[in-house]
């Protein structure tokens, strides 16, 4: 025999969200609400009582709320988190000896048969609660015991089926046999910008007022209004360290760089500093400092590029050789994509012997820039790195500065990009550049919305990066930028761009099956002229407005696509559609784009009114956020068609009731 007690009935299994085994917490955002289920049951016939059990880690008692049955034996309940940091719940259940005398006796009553006897065993389980009671409550279950035990049969029977009965001995129930889930699972709670956030990366170096010269932090400033002013509540810069001049790539990723070309920013540290230093043209700590201060003045926050690799002039080489690997010739190993050599960088090697000193000043890198304001941080190419090392350093880091979010860069297998947001990171770039068909753009959301993923992976979609611009952009098209643009800030409620190369309608590919922008300013200062005509900065300030008045919109997981019929029973190829609603359903917001971007679409959208309890024949009012257009809809079935010439999406907010 076990040395558990026997007599605890009660089984709690497939509780959610539950990440391998409790080895990893699921991720929630500060305001956000904890849904958590579980499978309860026992033997017979015996009622049940559970409770969800939660608290941050900070305390020492629990917070409980009462878990509702669902078909199947399924248990929910809910709850909301706090300011960032970790929670921690878990589910306890067990027999209702009481809830189920009760069912008992109501069978009887309602049968016509005798229940004096029912009636006597109702009144021992009424006089065990008097004794956990105290107070005024046992003073009144005691009463109650006695109307039970002595009162006529009408008012035993409505005595011992009262809702004040009911209650108090909810307040006060036997739980000697009670169960509690054998883990206690873990909830991460981050910033909001973690779950809502609205990115916007520029280059610092290339925001000189006088033109040809170097862009400096006090400069930039002067961007911050025209940002904000656009929606914009992140702004990601790129590396912002001091450039090595070993073998420094120039214009276009060519091997020989010019005397005036600054090279790719990526290629970290000089004499002048490493991943703890600003780039001399730049300006100076302070002045970064300034700039943080001055965007935070306008609601926005600086985020951080973090690149763990180096310059061949990056001072760690020469004080720390030992954190690099050495080839037989006695050069240092640089970066390497047979056939692609990268000389311009080297890697970190996390398997020095020196591995835990080399852990310490990585993570130390993190430590000095929040130690100057910063809390975002983009992290380069992360998968290259140890997951170990991101496991500590994330949790280590974000344990002193919860607020802290960092957002992984890892383009590579699903399998790879989840396991770096289990471990930590609180957002990730994802598939969506190269998801472009209605097909692909279904199948993946479902992945991240209607999986487990949707637990753990934050998805920030970006239609173009410095080094990522797609085919479906490399036309020119005004409406292709608008439509991805579109579909980036409402499928997910993090997404952000590369401007002002996506505003301007940047295009041109280094040559044909390319990716990579021509003339990048990956590796040269460009020279923008943010008012260029056809630009779509009103387009882009829209959208961002409807993103913030709208909650629907705040959200990534609670998302359905409707259908759209393009005739002949057939659904719509290039017309897609889908729902999104706050938890409450008092905001729903209904987005339809056309993929097409050379040809005016039309179809039947069907609105599926029946999730909200309505008639397919109910009349509802929409209105297109974007014109301003408003619409009597007259039940499921209704017409949208859509010019991409004119606008590419309708972004309506639905009005189901008066």
């Amino acid at each position: 025999m076990t040395g558990d007690d026997g007599r605890r009935r009660v089984i709690i299994e497939g509780v959610c969200p539950e990440i391998d085994g409790g080895r990893f917490p699921a991720k929630r955002f500060e305001g956000e609400r904890v849904v958590a289920g579980a499978d309860i049951f026992t033997d017979g016939s015996d009622r049940i009582t559970a409770e969800l059990c939660w608290r941050r880690q900070d305390e020492e008692s629990w917070n409980r709320v009462p878990m509702t049955p669902l078909p199947n034996d399924r248990w929910e309940a809910s709850f909301q988190v706090g300011e960032p940091g970790r929670y921690e719940f878990t589910a306890e259940a067990w027999i209702d000896h009481f809830a189920t005398w009760k069912a008992g006796l109501s069978k009887k009553i309602d049968a016509g048969l005798d229940v004096s006897l029912e009636l006597r065993t109702g009144v021992a389980l009424v006089e065990q609660a008097v004794g956990r009671a105290s107070g005024a409550d046992a003073g009144r279950l005691s009463e109650l015991a006695g109307v039970v035990r002595d009162g006529g049969k009408e008012t035993a029977v409505d005595a011992a089926l009262s809702v004040e009965l009911d209650e108090l001995m909810h307040r006060h129930p036997d739980k000697r046999f009670a169960v509690r889930y054998d883990r206690t699972l873990e909830i991460r709670v981050d910033q909001k910008k973690a779950g809502f956030s609205t990115w916007y990366e520029f280059f610092p170096r290339s925001w000189s007022k006088e033109p040809g010269k170097h862009g400096t932090f006090k400069e930039c400033k002067r961007l911050l209004p025209l940002i904000a002013g656009m929606g914009f509540d992140v702004v990601y810069l790129p590396p912002i360290h001091p450039i090595g001049t070993t073998k420094r790539k120039g214009r276009n990723n060519s091997l020989v760089a010019g005397p005036d070309d600054p090279g790719s920013c990526w290629a970290i540290g000089s004499p002048e500093g490493g991943h703890k230093a600003v780039h001399p043209e730049l300006g100076t700590i302070d002045d970064f400092r300034e700039f943080v201060r001055a965007a935070e003045a306008h609601g926005i926050s600086v985020a951080l590029d973090i690149a763990f690799q180096c310059s061949p002039d990056h001072p760690w080489v020469r004080e720390h050789p030992q954190w690099f690997r050495w080839r037989p010739d006695g050069t240092v190993q640089f970066a390497e994509n047979p056939p692609k050599k990268y000389e311009d960088i080297l890697p970190v090697d996390f398997e020095t012997e020196d591995w835990q000193n080399l852990w310490e000043e990585l993570k130390s890198v993190f430590l000095f820039w929040i130690e100057q304001g910063v809390r975002i941080f983009r992290v380069d190419n992360p998968h290259t790195k140890a997951f170990r090392f991101w496991d500590w350093a994330i949790d280590s880091i974000s344990s002193q500065y919860p607020d802290a979010v960092f957002l992984a860069e890892a383009f590579t297998r699903p399998k790879v990009m989840a396991r770096l947001a289990k471990g930590g990171f609180n957002q990730s770039y994802t598939y969506f550049t190269w998801r472009n068909t209605k097909h692909e753009l279904q199948e993946y959301l479902g992945e991240l919305t209607a999986t487990e993923s949707r637990e753990f992976m934050r998805p920030n979609f970006w239609p173009n990066t410095p080094d990522i611009l797609h085919a479906e952009l490399q036309t020119g098209l005004r409406p292709a930028f608008i439509a991805r643009m579109v579909l980036a800030a409402t499928l997910s409620s993090n997404y952000g761009m590369y401007g002002p190369a996506y505003e301007l309608l940047e295009h041109v590919p280094v040559a044909g099956g390319k990716e990579e922008y021509l003339d990048s300013e990956k590796y040269e200062i460009k020279r923008w002229d943010v008012d260029r005509p056809g630009n779509i900065r009103a387009e882009i300030t829209a959208v961002n407005r409807i993103r913030r008045e709208n909650p629907a919109l705040q959200q990534t997981a609670d998302i359905e696509f409707v259908r759209i019929d393009a005739g002949e029973g057939l659904e719509h190829d290039t017309l897609m559609g889908y729902v999104k609603r706050n938890g409450d359903d008092s905001n729903i917001v209904l987005t339809v784009v056309n993929l097409d971007p050379r040809n005016t679409r039309s179809g039947w959208l069907r609105f599926p009114l029946e999730r909200f309890g309505l008639p397919h024949t109910h009349r509802f009012r929409v209105e297109d956020l974007l014109s301003g257009r408003k619409f009597e809809w007259d039940g499921e079935w209704n017409y949208v068609e859509l010019n991409p010439e004119l606008s590419p999406a309708h972004i309506f907010r639905i009005r189901l009731h008066p």
